[in-house]
Parts: structure tokens; C-alpha cells; sequence
């Protein structure tokens, strides 16, 4: 599902179902790191370092562990850029190598509504107004949910360009619709602060791609190198 939303030089591993099954165990050092973590979030902590160290088997990276940094934001492999997600029932890592994209970013949330007051809290008003012509075009998705998955995917791949907190209301999403199927398409961020420099060009937009099906919305976006 992630795969399908990235370009051909990332390489995407994902994982279904709650089993734990399968699942590569953790490094002592991240087993650290969850140490007196809840049922709940040590299984996903797992499920998403075990799609990572498989992502970089077959980008042949020699498998490390994955540990945090500030902000909690992985912290990747000499000249790797990653993203990872998870949600219930599913998880997901994507690496790529960092000559080849500057940064990525991927989300998956469930395919259902915002719980109450978090889109007020996330959303510009241009945003609301571009929801409410989608839900009346395209009911059969939840896109305040992708509104949300959108503006985390574009963080994800802020922060490791810039090491900076990107607040919600600082990126204007705009959504797309792929006219040969309404449960997929792309998406544009417009940066409403001052972008990251890449390969000395400073950035003031971020795109990605985005799908809605198999009860869940997933969400990518690349920063390509300039």
C-alpha cells in the first residue's frame, strides 16, 4: 500500500494483522528503549522496527538497530533517509538511499472519521473549505483522516531537512483526486514558514501521493534532490 505511493528508489516493507508472529526480535538497545512500554505500544514498536530491518536488507544496508532521537524521530543509517507508521493492524517503514531523495515522510491511519475538536485544531480554513467540496464530490472517503495523515507525512519529512518543530497550521494541504480513481491521487503542502535549502535551493513546497482503501489511508511524501 505504501510501496505503491513512492518512487522506484525506496524501498518499502509493510506488515498486516496483530500477530506478532514472524516479527524480527529487537536489538537489546531498543528493547531499552520499551522497556516499560504497554502491551500495545512495545508490539508496535517491534512491528515497525522489523519492517525496517528487512527494508534494509534489501536496500543492502547491513541491519542496525533503529534508535531514537529528539522528538522521538528515528535515527537511520550513514546516507539512508526512512520514515516509518503504524496503526492499528498495520505497520510500515520505507528507506531510501540519500543520494537519491533528500528526505521522505509516510503515515497510515485508519479509513474513518477525526475524532471531535481535532480537525479545528489542525486544519486552516482553506483546508475546510477544500474538505467539505471533496466530501460532497467523493463521500466515500474520510478526508478530514487524510487531511491529518497528510500533514503528518509532511513532518515526518521536515523534520530531518530541518531538526524544527512544524506546527499543523504551518503547511497548506491541498488534495488532489486521480480522475481514473477517486480513492487515490496526490497531494501539495504549501510551507507557510520558511522552507529547508536542498542542494542550495530553498524549498517552499512538498508533494507526495495518497490512498484511501482496504479500511486504511496511507499517505507519502518525497523530497527529491534538486
Amino acid at each position: 500500500m505504501i510501496e505503491e505511493l513512492l518512487p522506484g528508489t525506496v524501498v518499502a516493507v509493510e506488515a498486516f494483522g496483530q500477530d506478532d508472529a514472524g516479527h524480527l526480535p529487537l536489538y537489546p538497545e531498543e528493547e531499552e528503549l520499551v522497556a516499560r512500554a504497554v502491551a500495545k505500544r512495545r508490539r508496535e514498536f517491534t512491528v515497525v522496527r522489523s519492517c525496517a530491518r528487512r527494508a534494509m536488507e534489501k536496500l543492502g544496508v547491513p541491519a542496525q538497530p533503529v534508535l531514537t532521537g529528539e522528538r522521538g524521530a528515528p535515527r537511520w543509517p550513514e546516507g539512508i533517509a526512512g520514515s516509518m507508521t503504524h496503526c492499528d493492524g498495520y505497520g510500515a517503514a520505507a528507506l531510501v538511499r540519500l543520494t537519491d531523495l533528500a528526505s521522505l515522510g509516510i503515515d497510515a491511519e485508519p479509513d474513518g472519521p477525526l475524532p471531535d475538536g481535532v480537525l479545528e485544531s489542525i486544519a486552516l480554513p482553506a483546508e475546510v473549505a477544500l474538505l467539505r467540496r471533496l466530501g460532497g464530490a467523493r463521500p466515500g472517503v474520510h478526508w478530514d483522516r487524510l487531511l491529518f495523515s497528510a500533514k503528518e507525512s509532511v513532518y515526518k519529512a521536515w523534520y530531518p531537512l530541518t531538526g524544527q518543530w512544524l506546527d499543523f497550521t504551518e503547511a497548506d494541504i491541498e488534495i488532489r483526486v486521480d480522475p481514473a480513481d477517486p480513492r487515490r491521487g496526490t497531494l501539495h503542502a504549501a510551507l507557510l514558514v520558511p522552507g529547508p535549502t536542498v542542494d542550495g535551493r530553498r524549498l517552499s513546497r512538498f508533494d507526495g501521493r495518497w490512498s484511501a482503501r482496504d479500511g486504511l489511508v496511507t499517505t507519502a511524501v518525497t523530497v527529491p534532490r534538486t
